[in-house]
């Protein structure tokens, strides 16, 4: 295995390695809380990992990777919009509260 084969290996396994902790993470979180809870750092977790392993299919033009990585990558990015969204709202409504 050359060089730039062993950085790609180091590439895809950095990122499954992040997608698996996301499940951890989430784990940690909801014993904490004594209920399921998906913390934002989940939704991170699983765009970097998701972006990561997809870089690595793409590389390897690994149809199956791709196709499994791709659509959950829009999905990731999509509840951190939101999530952001909703943080933006609350501090407006704490803010116009503090106004009157």
């Amino acid at each position: 295995m050359n060089t730039s084969d062993m950085i790609w290996l180091g590439i895809g396994l950095a990122g499954q390695t992040m997608f698996m902790m996301r499940f951890v993470v989430q784990w940690i979180h909801s014993e904490r809380h004594q209920k399921s809870v998906i913390p934002v750092s989940f939704w991170y977790l699983s765009l970097i990992g998701g972006l990561t392993v997809l870089a690595y299919g793409l590389h390897k033009a690994e149809p199956v990777i791709i196709l499994g990585q791709l659509p959950g990558t829009f999905v990731y990015a999509r509840n951190l919009m939101l999530i952001r969204r909703e943080h933006r709202d609350v501090l407006a409504e704490v803010t116009e509260e503090e106004v009157k």
